[in-house]
């Protein structure tokens, strides 16, 4: 397997730090807003990898946290007045209610920063006795960026003073020094009691602290992978491998992933430009298999331009995989081919080279299509099929609904109250032999664009795309 490394800049062979095992820590979100398209992205296309790495025989660790404490929750609680837990439980449910709809598989540990303060103090303390971290007189811990050797060799940034985040301290020795510990004054509510004194997290400790809490890594590594977007790579990893680092005396990830960032029809997304697309609405207008379709077309490092129209033409190329699902109505086991399962797998090892591997799956639809015009009736052809089709739903999270099912996504219910009245009447008049009524009500139906089948279960509606 190959995974393409940020920090190097290159496709690197995946060599796991323990034979057998993978670790993977993935920046989660910070739980003061609804998600949006970014976050979907980021999520899934670590939920790819996850998936590569399980199919490939790893035994994986996932672990993606959940930031409970930061600035920005804070400040939501001085706007509605509600209490952090409020805050930050609604919108974790709401954000793991999404990623549900979106298929996205549950991390093996899913630490909260709020729950994780004491191996926090851990660190920071380890930080400031070997001379790496030091307190200035309001109580704030600084990490002290002059005595790491190695700062800025993740990012390469750390001279460029246009995207570094500077916190106008005077106490500070370096402008660039980052919070690991902010002291609490004496009208702030969300504070934590600790040896050096009262008060909150910085972001970047919270990550790394957690990390070191949920793993065992090496006298090399912490874990294996660290993933985020690629806005993170600076500050934010930056600082994570640093005071990481400096605090255990070895690396915190043997590699680092980042996942390219979403645009709106060629903007990046970005509150301050007023387009920001929340998870919700998008979930609103299409069902949550289609988006993840959609969204996980295009190559996890590419910059992703979110558009209707490529959305709609998508939709369309996972239409032909259940259209080739609903000729397999009533077949009731399953065998993969190995061929086509070792292909698909193997172009998902390659740095998750997802168009490669939908390319694999169109070719299997074309010949599986073939085969089953020339042989309607054969029953192994039909169990290799739908077997290609559960792995792929294994390894890439889409093909699992039944046909019928998902043809009738994005129907109103005015709409479907109607088909079912007149699938009823129809029954009604085959039970009086009155077929010409029968003919009647399916002709109805097709001028509609609803195609219907009957089976051994009873009639079966879809809306033709």
């Amino acid at each position: 397997m190959y995974i393409y490394d940020s920090v190097q800049k290159t496709k690197l062979k995946f060599e796991p730090i323990k034979a057998g095992k993978a670790t993977l820590y993935v920046c989660g979100p910070t739980v003061y807003d609804d998600a949006h398209l970014g976050h979907a992205r980021s999520a899934l296309s670590f939920d790819l990898l996850t998936r590569t790495l399980n199919a490939s025989g790893y035994e994986v660790t996932f672990i993606r946290n959940v930031t409970d404490v930061d600035d920005k929750i804070i400040a939501k609680m001085k706007q509605t007045g509600k209490s952090l837990h409020e805050i930050t439980d609604f919108y974790t449910k709401r954000y793991l209610e999404e990623m549900d709809t979106l298929g996205v598989l549950r991390p093996t540990i899913s630490p909260k920063a709020t729950e994780s303060i004491d191996a926090m103090e851990d660190m920071i303390s380890t930080l400031i006795s070997k001379g790496y971290a030091y307190q200035i007189s309001n109580g704030d811990v600084y990490f002290d960026i002059s005595k790491d050797k190695l700062y800025g060799s993740l990012s390469k940034k750390v001279n460029d003073d246009t995207i570094s985040r500077i916190e106008h301290i005077s106490e500070k020795k370096n402008s660039k020094d980052f919070a690991l510990w902010k002291a609490c004054d004496i009208n702030e509510n969300v504070c934590f009691d600790t040896k050096f004194g009262r008060g909150r997290p910085g972001w970047h400790i919270e990550c790394s602290a957690m990390i070191a809490k949920h793993t065992q890594g090496t006298d090399e590594y912490s874990i294996d992978i660290h993933g985020g977007g690629a806005d993170l790579l600076f500050p934010h990893h930056e600082n994570e491998a640093a005071q990481s680092r400096c605090a255990t005396g070895h690396a915190l990830a043997k590699y680092w992933m980042h996942n390219g960032f979403v645009q709106v029809d060629g903007e990046k997304m970005s509150k301050s430009l007023g387009n920001s697309f929340f998870l919700k609405d998008a979930l609103k207008a299409y069902d949550g298999e289609i988006l993840r379709f959609y969204l996980t077309s295009i190559h996890y490092r590419n910059d992703f331009n979110f558009n209707e129209t490529d959305l709609l033409q998508s939709k369309k190329r996972l239409d032909k995989l259940y259209r080739l699902k609903k000729r397999l109505l009533n077949t009731i086991s399953s065998t993969v081919n190995s061929e086509f399962k070792q292909t698909l797998l193997n172009a998902m090892k390659d740095d998750l080279n997802i168009s490669v591997a939908l390319s694999v799956i169109d070719e299997m639809i074309a010949k599986s299509n073939e085969a089953l015009d020339s042989n309607p009736n054969d029953k192994n052809l039909k169990k290799e099929i739908a077997g290609n089709i559960e792995f792929i739903n294994m390894l890439l999270g889409f093909g699992a609904k039944e046909p019928f099912v998902y043809f009738q996504l994005g129907v109103n219910e005015a709409l479907i109250t109607q088909i079912e009245t007149l699938i009823e009447r129809r029954s009604e008049a085959k039970k009086q032999k009155d077929f010409a009524l029968a003919d009647q009500i399916r002709n109805q139906l097709n001028i509609m664009d609803i195609n219907i089948m009957d089976t051994a279960n009873g009639t079966v509606w879809e809306k033709i795309s």
